[in-house]
C-alpha cells in the first residue's frame, strides 16, 4: 500500500516540485546574489539585500502593510458575515443571490480599480454629485490615500470573506436557534452564542484568505494609493521592474512569504487547526 501511495502522489508531487519548489529555489538562490552593474544579478555572494530590510523605511512600509491588511480584513468581515448570514437563511433565490456575490469576478480586476478611480478621483461622480446639490463647496480628497486603498481592497476581496462563511452557516441546524429561544436567549445572545462560534471554521478561512492577498497586494495600493500610499508589494513589484535590483526584490519577497508562513504556523499551535 505504501508503494502504491509513493506512486500514486508521485506525479502531484513531481508537479507541486516543478512549479513551486524549482522557483523558490530560484528566488532562494537570486536573494544572496549581487545587484549587477545595469541589473539582474550576478556574483559574489552576499546577505546585503536581507541587511537593507532593517533600513526604517522599509519597516514602516511592512508594518504599514500588515495595518492595512488587518483593517481590510476587519471590514471585510464586518460586511461579509451579514451578508453570509442572509444568503445562508434566504429561502429562495439562494443561488441567485451567490452569483451575485461572485458577479465582479466575470470583469477584469483591473478595469474594476479603474472605475473606483473613476469614482473616487476630484472630478469623479461623488464629488461631482455632492457639488451639483450644494452639499459640498470643493470636492473632498478621496482618492491616493490609505482609505481609497483600503476601500479597493474590502471591495476585491469581499468575496473571499463571504463564500466560506456562508458555506459554513448553511450546515447550522436551525433547531439550535429553536431551542436558545425557548432558554430565553433575545436574537442578539443568539447571533453570539450560537451562530458566531458555529461560523467560526468559516469565518477563519475567509480570514486568512483575505488578509494574504491583502499583505500581498500591489496593484490596488500603485492605482487607488499613488505614491502616497506604499505597500511591500509595491516594493518588490519595483525592484524586479523599474529597480531591477533582483537580489533585493528576492529577499523581500522571501521575508514577507516567511513572516506569512510563521503566523499561520503560529495561528495553527493555539488552535486554529481547529477552527480550519
Amino acid at each position: 500500500m505504501n508503494r502504491l501511495r509513493f506512486w500514486f502522489l508521485f506525479p502531484a508531487r513531481a508537479l507541486n516540485g516543478l512549479l513551486f519548489l524549482i522557483p523558490l529555489g530560484i528566488i532562494v538562490l537570486y536573494s544572496f546574489m549581487t545587484r549587477g552593474t545595469y541589473g539582474g544579478q550576478g556574483s559574489p555572494l552576499t546577505i546585503e539585500s536581507y541587511q537593507r530590510l532593517f533600513d526604517p523605511l522599509y519597516l514602516s512600509i511592512l508594518l504599514r502593510s500588515f495595518w492595512i491588511a488587518g483593517i481590510s480584513t476587519a471590514i471585510s468581515l464586518l460586511f461579509g458575515f451579514p451578508l453570509a448570514l442572509f444568503i445562508a437563511t434566504a429561502a429562495k433565490h439562494r443561488g441567485a443571490y451567490l452569483n451575485l456575490v461572485m458577479l465582479p469576478f466575470w470583469t477584469s480586476f483591473l478595469v474594476r480599480t479603474y472605475a473606483w478611480m473613476f469614482l473616487l478621483r476630484d472630478t469623479g461622480l461623488i464629488n461631482t454629485v455632492l457639488q451639483s446639490f450644494g452639499v459640498i463647496g470643493e470636492p473632498i480628497p478621496m482618492l491616493y490615500n490609505d482609505a481609497a486603498v483600503v476601500l479597493g481592497l474590502v471591495y476585491g476581496y469581499l468575496p473571499f470573506m463571504v463564500l466560506p462563511i456562508s458555506s459554513t452557516l448553511e450546515k447550522v441546524d436551525p433547531a439550535l436557534l429553536e431551542a436558545a429561544a425557548d432558554l430565553g436567549a433575545t436574537p442578539w445572545v443568539a447571533l453570539w452564542k450560537v451562530i458566531v462560534p458555529l461560523a467560526m471554521p468559516g469565518i477563519v478561512a475567509g480570514s486568512v484568505l483575505v488578509f494574504i492577498p491583502c499583505l500581498g497586494a500591489y496593484l490596488t495600493p500603485d492605482l487607488l494609493g499613488g505614491g502616497k500610499s506604499i505597500m511591500i508589494g509595491n516594493i518588490v513589484q519595483n525592484q524586479f521592474t523599474s529597480a531591477r535590483d533582483w537580489p533585493f526584490g528576492s529577499a523581500l519577497s522571501l521575508v514577507l512569504t516567511a513572516l506569512v508562513m510563521g503566523l499561520l504556523w503560529i495561528f495553527v499551535k493555539k488552535g486554529g487547526q481547529k477552527a480550519l
